[in-house]
């Protein structure tokens, strides 16, 4: 619980305090209908009379899905609150003559006029004639289908494999809010007006409905209008604060980015080294970034790979989809003036609290080294500069591939943090382990032939690559035994499969005494 809590506050604070206030703004809405007299006739022609009510931001990313499916809850009653209700309505205008549904279902729209209560405004009036003939039935499909079309473009496999999609039709979210925002212009559940009040009350003259068109009647027929259009209440905000953040950006985007330095490495990996006035980073922060040659709108999160003592910052990019192949290809022409870059950033990750554990574990899994390649560098400047307010005491790196070509780019940082570690005598500061999990039986009988040599076969480091997985239960159980009475930082840019796995771990091997080994899990969200 108290790994919970310190992780997990600052998001359980924001999301209580949404939370609060949508049920605020639903309570409030609601029992202006339930109660308020100008809606009498419409909770009568909906047969509601006796209805009433008894009742670290870093995390974004869980945020925004979570909103987006209270949003899509939310739409499911909406949509299906309108059909009970046109079912409803259809039956007040199908109702007998003389009762009250029938008078209040043939007050008629008039032109310029406010009477009419029933959109239904005949028997041969459909669902879909009133769906496709009003701006809220109309609005309503338009926003519909474009959530549709969002959230299902948004799931993981789309993501992956199809990002465009993903990322051209997330932006249908601007549709989606302006036909939100008009969503309740003349709207389909009407209240009586303030006038009309004065010479009908429902209270005075309900049971009268009868004698509503006699002139020596005191009642005369109520008179309707739309609700206002409420929807602005709850976009404003973050509409603008969404303007306001991508005003920030795209003057952030349009500064000058120089490319200084541009490295092809093996697996098909491009490093680039680059300057930008003003631009100042953290470890395990990253930037968005943009190919206008490629695309003009597409903007993809890469981890920063350089450390902040270093004067220029950079970035590892792994062909993996049509846009890192395109700009691959866009780099690797030699005789081809060099793509322009814009960049966005930094922003912050969870791997910027590293230098705050006594220990930390660090696990990466293929191009998800990056973060900790950041983290490691710094480390690298610290040691050469005699930096004494470095509170880490250990750090356990994990990294694990698939082809031994994706060790190649990282090598000369970890050998030289082996020598540096091993000139200051700090030998036991950086424990690191390389695992290999797509081998051959060519690769392993090669490695066992050369296991005595000196340095690993594969990577030419003084530690040894291990063939297969780790063993996480055997991993953590060492640190504990190690670090009896240490904070540990479990820090993991990787898979949901791999985080599942670690998150338990910390779980199980964390003390509750809370003087003893503490395991605090950390991801990478992108």
């Amino acid at each position: 619980m108290r790994n919970w809590v310190v992780n997990h506050w600052l998001s359980f604070f924001v999301l209580a305090t949404w939370l609060g206030l949508n049920v605020f703004l639903f309570v409030h809405a609601f029992l202006s209908y339930e109660k308020d007299d100008k809606y009498y006739y419409t909770r009568e022609i909906l047969g509601f009379r006796k209805c009433s009510l008894r009742k670290h931001l870093d995390h974004n990313l869980t945020f925004h899905k979570l909103v987006a499916y209270m949003i899509c809850l939310h739409t499911a009653i909406h949509i299906i609150a309108h059909l009970f209700n046109f079912e409803r309505y259809s039956r007040s205008r199908q109702a007998p003559d003389g009762s009250l549904a029938s008078v209040l279902s043939n007050l008629s729209q008039e032109e310029g006029g406010v009477y009419w209560l029933n959109p239904i405004q005949s028997p041969n009036m459909t669902v879909i004639d009133v769906t496709f003939t009003s701006i809220p039935g109309l609005t309503g499909v338009i926003i519909t289908v474009a959530l549709v079309l969002i959230v299902t473009s948004a799931t993981e496999f789309i993501r992956r494999s199809y990002f465009e999609v993903f990322w051209y039709t997330h932006h249908l979210f601007v549709i989606y809010f302006i036909g939100l925002g008009i969503h309740g212009i003349g709207g389909i559940v009407r209240g009586q007006t303030e006038e009309s009040m004065k010479e009908n009350h429902p209270h005075r003259c309900a049971e009268s409905f009868e004698k509503w068109d006699d002139h020596n009647s005191h009642c005369k027929p109520p008179q309707f209008e739309g609700h206002p259009a409420e929807s602005w209440k709850w976009i404003l905000a973050p509409v603008v604060l969404y303007i306001f953040e991508r005003i920030l950006r795209f003057y952030r985007s349009q500064q000058q980015v120089v490319i200084t330095k541009v490295v092809m490495h093996p697996s098909k990996v491009l490093e680039l080294q680059m300057n930008k006035r003003g631009f100042s980073m953290e470890v395990g922060q990253y930037i968005f970034v943009n190919c206008p040659s490629i695309s003009y709108l597409e903007w993809h999160p890469f981890t920063l790979t350089s450390a902040p003592e270093e004067d220029f910052f950079s970035i590892h990019i792994r062909a993996v989809g049509d846009w890192t192949e395109n700009l691959l290809k866009a780099f690797e022409q030699q005789h081809s003036p060099v793509p322009r870059i814009r960049v966005d950033g930094p922003f912050g990750t969870v791997s910027e609290d590293v230098f705050h554990y006594e220990v930390a574990v660090l696990v990466g899994a293929g191009i998800g080294v990056t973060p900790f390649a950041s983290i490691l560098k710094s480390i690298w400047y610290k040691f050469r500069h005699a930096d004494h307010s470095l509170k880490t005491q250990t750090i356990y790196f994990y990294w694990i591939c698939r082809e031994t070509g994706a060790f190649a780019w990282f090598n000369d940082l970890l050998g030289s943090l082996e020598q540096e570690m091993e000139d200051l005598g700090k030998v036991g500061f950086l424990n690191y382990r390389l695992f290999l999990t797509g081998w051959d039986s060519n690769i392993a009988g090669h490695a066992a032939l050369n296991f005595d040599k000196a340095t690993d076969i594969l990577t030419g480091l003084k530690h040894k690559t291990f063939f297969g997985r780790p063993m996480w239960d055997n991993e953590f159980c060492t640190i504990a035994t190690t670090h009896p009475k240490s904070a540990v930082g479990v820090f993991l840019c990787g898979p949901q499969a791999l985080a599942k796995s670690l998150r338990k771990c910390c779980h199980q091997y964390s003390s509750l005494d809370p003087r003893k080994v503490q395991f605090f899990f950390n991801k990478e969200n992108f």
